[in-house]
C-alpha cells in the first residue's frame, strides 16, 4: 500500500522531476506534487511524496531527513493524514463567532 510523505525546506528552485529522482534513489515512487503558491504560481517550500510501499517510505525517511539538498537540509516525515469535514465548516461542533451565547435579543 502506497505511503504519503511530507517533504518540507526545499529549495524554491526545485521541480519535482529533481525530487522524484531523489526518491527513487531510495524506493519506488509513486507520485511527487511540490505546493505552489495559487497566485504566483511559486514554490511554497514544501511537497509530497508517495512512495510505493511502507518499506520504501520507512527508508526514504531514514536516509533523507535531514539530506542537503541545494544547500539546504530538508525535512521527511510521514504526511498527516487529510482532516474530514462533515459540512464544509470545519468538524461542526462549534456555536459560531459569539462563542455559543445567543447574541441578538439584549436590550440596553
Amino acid at each position: 500500500m502506497a505511503k504519503n510523505l511530507f517533504v518540507g525546506s526545499l529549495p524554491f528552485t526545485i521541480t519535482e522531476d529533481t525530487l522524484g529522482q531523489l526518491f527513487a534513489g531510495v524506493g519506488q515512487v509513486q507520485s511527487v506534487a511540490i505546493i505552489k503558491d495559487k497566485y504566483t504560481g511559486s514554490s511554497r517550500g514544501f511537497g509530497f511524496v508517495e512512495m510505493v510501499t511502507e518499506e520504501d517510505a520507512k527508508t526514504a525517511i531514514e536516509k533523507l531527513n535531514g539530506y542537503n539538498l541545494e544547500g539546504r537540509n530538508i525535512v521527511v516525515k510521514e504526511a498527516l493524514p487529510k482532516p474530514t469535514y462533515t459540512n464544509g465548516r470545519g468538524s461542526g461542533d462549534r456555536r459560531g463567532g459569539f462563542g455559543g451565547r445567543g447574541g441578538g435579543s439584549r436590550r440596553y
